[in-house]
């Protein structure tokens, strides 16, 4: 190879390097860094939010979501989206307020996860960036099943995520709430972090969501959720989702919703309900509704049910009552007043078996995706119309189908269907067949007299619901008034129907306003005042003349008996509060009309003002002195002008009379307010000779069985001879001797000593049978296995003393035992532990004499030399 020719290949390669270096150079200045490369691709699908089309979108991937999200989609099996999650995504993504209203099961959860993924992505959130979006919920089964979805979906994000409710353990909770980027919540819960945990801000909180926001915006929520969005900053997006939205501006306005976008996807639709929903009631009375359930269970084995009823005690009380009747499928129960781990488990094992019901309250109502639910059956009247939309909406879910079934009474059935046609819901009115009707009055009757938890639980039951139907709002349906109680309590198996307080507060209340209307009412148009000097003069005149016409008649009367005339003065008044106008008593508090008003009128000297009135009405209450009416008949005209114008105009009469009936109304309930002491309880259980907290159990031969308090032989006073039984008898009535009561506890004290040991000596005894029963047997397998050359030998004889010496030594030891285990109680049975030890002394003596005869046995007639060649022999081959 030539110099030129090493010049050019050298010229080549150093060409070449250059070439390699140059390309790295620009390699490297063209590499970006990942987060540099992510806002590229946000600004491009950020260019694509403004021409979405909500009718051209088919499936997921022909929205501009992100490449992760896309993922998660596709891995939960989510392909094509929902017409409410079309519509609501394009102006979620760009960061517009969103009312949005949608039938159940249409896919509201995911119309508002996406956006809060995308909006998070774009902008780039960590955790050191704290809370960025927070979804509110009114129940913690819903929270719940929000955050496995998010779960599901955002899997591929990097975001972190919480479940904050109820139930769990807020030191948990608080230790990690600040780090998280989504929280899911309840109310309640949220707001405890926002007053406890020092370092849980929502200063940077950009998204806010309430799921079913109509529940979360009612008056049970008012309070919690104004504290909480006082917290909250006012530059966020907003999203509000239920089935039932609302539209209130005072709602709106406390959420400071700027130019929301309202969107109802089946707002048009000729019903509010789902279409593949077939929705039926019938009418039933109220005592037989448990009849009716078991008979639908019993009639639906093999289907998914959902009953919902009003109150948490209730759905107790029937779960109790039916795991105990059986009904052929396995029943569960969901209300508030669970664990929350326990709800957590009747969550999942409903959604997993196939044939279940479920009893369970409003809680169960909204917002949970139960799958295949076949019957959802509503027991208790809902309260209201979207109530109804929300338990209907348990099932056909999606575009599966299902059905529902409502229970009415007579007296809810009109009310009712006026307010479901109102709201665009179609039911068709079914009946029951008779020949499929099961009663079960009689059985839950046997459960509550066999188990007294069962009893307080159905007590309990029937309170709690008239508490849950007293409270409702619409009292046109709701009419607590019209219910059978009597009827209902025996349904649930009670021979008595429990006392209800608050029925019995609220009519005597509706009683006091009555009879305050009626003396209102009678008063006509004097409560106004007279306006002007004419008025005035006309009603004194008029009044007057009613006074004179009413005095006149009983002139003479009132000369000679000034007391009397005035109790008959006011004995109409007396007898309308249902009291005897002869007492003492009541002559002291009555006071006639015209007295006080001349006490008044001369003490004020003619005021006519209404303080006048007021001190005349006090001194009544008060019950002060009186005058009697030859007082009232030496006064003047101008007194009489006084009294008849301050009874007439401010209607002193009938506050009189009202106080008159106040002050017996007290004066008979602190008579019978008189406690009944425990002493006064014990005295009159002792004159009627009657043992409290006693049981007595005969046989069929009519002899004791059992007896509580037991009580020993000793004790027992057939015993005892007549006259200490008569004695007995008169320190019972009298009262506890001290001395008997030490001397019947010394004696039962031995009695249980005694009884002790010989428990004690059993348990011995039957311990030692037992090593005895053992080693025997262990000798016999022993013996089973040797082989015996010889015959006639006295091996077996052998074997007995061993075992006679072994029960010997046994018993031996066993005396010794009890002996050093009865130390402590020689004083009180030394002669009893001789006589048992007599008996053991007698057996070894009679193993003795065996043993004896037993050595006669062994003679052989062989010689002294012979003999020991023989025991050799045996020696040997054992």
């Amino acid at each position: 190879m030539s110099t030129d020719q090493a010049l050019e290949s050298f010229e080549r390669w150093r060409a070449k390097g250059k070439k390699k270096k140059e390309k790295a150079k620009g390699k490297a200045t063209v590499k970006k860094k990942p987060w540099e490369i992510e806002k590229e691709i946000i600004a491009k699908l950020q260019q694509k939010y403004k021409d979405i089309d909500p009718s051209s979108i088919q499936k997921f991937t022909d929205l501009p979501l992100s490449r992760k999200t896309q993922q998660g989609l596709q891995a939960a099996g989510y392909k094509f989206p929902t017409d409410v999650q079309k519509n609501s995504v394009h102006p979620a993504l760009l960061g517009r307020d969103i009312l949005g209203a949608a039938k159940t099961g249409s896919g509201k959860t995911l119309a508002f996860l996406l956006p809060v993924l995308e909006s998070l992505w774009r902008l780039q959130w960590s955790q050191l960036d704290g809370l960025g979006a927070l979804i509110i919920t009114p129940t913690r089964e819903l929270a719940y099943q929000i955050f496995e979805v998010l779960r599901k979906v955002g899997k591929k994000h990097d975001f972190s995520a919480g479940l904050v409710i109820g139930g769990k353990d807020v030191r948990a909770e608080s230790e990690q709430i600040y780090r998280t980027n989504i929280v899911i919540c309840t109310p309640g819960r949220l707001l405890q972090h926002m007053d406890e945990t020092a370092y849980f801000e929502a200063n940077n909180l950009q998204l806010l969501v309430l799921d079913e926001a109509d529940r979360i915006l009612d008056l049970g929520f008012a309070a919690t959720m104004n504290a909480i969005i006082q917290n909250l900053p006012t530059t966020r997006q907003t999203m509000l989702f239920s089935a039932t939205q609302t539209k209130s501006v005072k709602d709106l306005a406390r959420l400071s919703l700027k130019n929301p976008v309202y969107i109802s996807v089946h707002e048009h639709h000729k019903f509010s309900t789902p279409q593949k929903l077939k929705q039926s009631y019938l009418v039933c009375e109220l005592h037989q509704k448990l009849d009716l359930l078991f008979s639908f269970i019993k009639n639906h084995l093999r289907s998914k049910i959902l009953v919902f009823l009003s109150s948490c005690k209730q759905v107790r009380y029937v779960y109790e009552a039916f795991c105990r009747l059986q009904p052929g499928m396995s029943v569960l129960c969901l209300h508030g007043k669970m664990p929350q781990m326990k709800r957590v488990d009747v969550y999942n094992s409903f959604c997993r078996k196939q044939h279940v019901c479920l009893l369970a309250t409003d809680i169960a109502a909204r917002g949970l995706d139960f799958p295949a639910v076949h019957w959802v059956l509503q027991l208790d009247c809902p309260e209201d119309a979207d109530t109804y939309i929300h338990r209907a909406g348990r099932t056909a879910r999606y575009e599966s189908d299902g059905e529902s079934l409502l229970v009415l009474m007579p007296s809810e059935e009109r009310q009712m269907l006026q307010q479901l046609t109102d709201k665009k819901i179609p039911v068709e009115k079914i009946r029951v067949n008779p020949s499929k009707f099961y009663s079960i009055q009689n059985k839950l009757e046997v459960l509550c007299a066999q188990d007294v938890h069962i009893k307080e639980s159905a007590q309990k039951c029937f309170v709690s619901y008239l508490r849950s139907y007293y409270l409702q709002p619409n009292k046109q349906v709701f009419d607590v008034n019209k219910l059978p109680l009597e009827n209902y309590s025996s349904s649930l198996g009670l021979a008595v129907a429990p006392r209800v307080r608050f029925l019995q507060n609220a009519a005597k209340g509706k009683e006091k306003a009555a009879s305050k209307e009626q003396t209102t009412s009678g008063m006509g148009d004097k409560h106004t005042w007279p306006q002007g000097e004419e008025d005035a003069e006309k009603a004194v005149d008029t009044d007057k003349q009613l006074v004179q016409s009413k005095t006149v008649s009983h002139a003479d009367a009132e000369k000679y008996h000034p007391l009397e005339t005035t109790s008959k003065a006011d004995d109409s008044g007396e007898r309308t509060a249902g009291e005897s106008s002869d007492s003492e008593v009541e002559q002291t508090k009555t006071k006639s009309l015209l007295e006080r008003t001349v006490e008044v009128g001369t003490s004020q000297e003619g005021e006519l003002s209404e303080s006048a009135s007021g001190e005349s009405e006090d001194e009544d209450e008060k019950g002060q002195g009186t005058k009697g009416m030859l007082l009232w008949q030496q006064d003047d005209e101008e007194e009489d002008l006084l009294t008849v114008k301050k009874r007439d105009v401010f209607n002193v009469k009938g506050n009189i009379q009202e106080a008159k009936v106040l002050e017996i109304e007290k004066s008979s309930s602190n008579e019978k307010k008189t406690a009944l002491t425990k002493a006064k309880l014990a005295k009159k259980l002792a004159k009627k000779k009657v043992k409290v907290n006693s049981k007595v159990k005969f046989d069929d031969e009519g002899e004791v069985a059992e007896q509580w308090p037991p009580v020993q032989k000793v004790v027992l006073k057939g015993d005892v001879g007549e006259e200490e039984k008569e004695e007995e008898e008169e320190e019972e009535v009298g009262g506890l001797n001290l001395e008997t009561a030490r001397k019947l506890m010394q004696e039962e004290d031995k009695h249980d000593k005694l009884a002790y040991k010989q428990r004690i000596r059993q348990k011995k005894w039957e311990k030692k049978m037992k090593l005895k029963e053992a080693s025997r047997s262990k000798d016999q397998q022993r013996r089973k296995t040797d082989t015996v050359q010889e015959e006639g030998v006295a091996y077996l004889d052998v074997g007995e003393e061993e075992e006679d010496g072994d029960s010997a030594e046994d018993a031996g030891s066993d005396s010794e035992s009890d002996q050093g285990s009865d130390v402590g109680q020689r004083s009180d049975s030394g002669s009893e532990e001789e006589d048992v030890e007599r008996p053991r002394k007698r057996r070894k003596h009679t193993r003795s004499s065996s043993d004896e005869e037993d050595d006669d046995l062994m003679d052989t007639g062989l010689d002294l030399q012979d003999d020991e060649e023989l025991a050799l022999h045996l020696l040997g081959s054992n």
